[in-house]
Formats: structure tokens, C-alpha cells, sequence
């Protein structure tokens, strides 16, 4: 499924995009610790954005509802994690913090999904 390459090179590309955005175009506009946030939402991205190349690549040779189900779950993820840091880092508005969990929980659910994966099919 070329989805997940998709998406992950896409995720890719924002990911250092907001990164830069973020030291250069946010510094001195937001606190430390609100940028501190911000840089935890490009770092989580960026580490699931290789999640969901690798589930790509995975897919060209196996598949499997479970390496699917991961790079959704990775997908999600980065939507509900790194997405709400964004908002929470630029508004203070602290319900898109309490949505962080959830994506911190889509992550562990992709990491155990394509664990499984690699057990069952690699």
C-alpha cells in the first residue's frame, strides 16, 4: 500500500517544516515551555513518520490486517499527539492538551500492532 509511503513522506516534510517554523517563526512569540511542546509535537511526528515508512515497506513484501491496522494507528497518532501539541503550544487552550493521551495511546496501539506483524509475518 503506497498510502503509508505517502503519508509518511508527507509527514516527513511537515515535520521539518513545523520545526523550522517553530525556532524561527515562533521563537520569542511563544514561552519556553509552550515551545518546548511545540518541539516534543515535531519530535513524536518525526519518529512516527519513520514508523509509518517502515509499515510501508513492510507492506511491499507482506500484508497483513495488522501492519495495516499500525500505519493507521501511527496515522492517528500523529493527528491526535503531535496535532493537539501544535493547537495546546500556539492557543493555551488546555482541552487539546487532554486529547495528547489518546494519540500517545494510537502510538502504543501501532507499535504493538506492527510488532505483531513482524513476529507473525518477518
Amino acid at each position: 500500500m503506497k498510502i503509508f509511503l505517502l503519508l509518511g513522506i508527507l509527514n516527513g516534510f511537515l515535520a521539518v517544516a513545523l520545526g523550522a517554523f517553530g525556532a524561527h517563526g515562533l521563537e520569542g512569540k511563544l514561552s519556553e515551555k509552550m515551545l518546548a511542546t511545540w518541539d516534543k509535537a515535531v519530535l513524536y511526528q518525526m519518529f512516527h513518520t519513520v514508523a509509518l515508512l517502515a509499515t510501508g515497506l513492510l507492506m511491499q513484501k507482506f500484508t497483513g490486517g495488522s501492519i495495516v491496522s499500525a500505519g493507521w494507528f501511527f496515522f492517528a497518532g500523529i493527528i491526535l499527539f503531535s496535532g493537539s501539541l501544535y493547537v495546546y503550544s500556539t492557543t493555551a487552550i488546555k482541552t487539546f492538551a487532554m486529547i495528547t493521551p489518546l494519540g500517545g495511546v494510537a502510538f502504543l496501539i501501532g507499535w504493538v500492532l506492527l510488532g505483531y506483524a513482524v513476529m507473525k509475518y518477518v
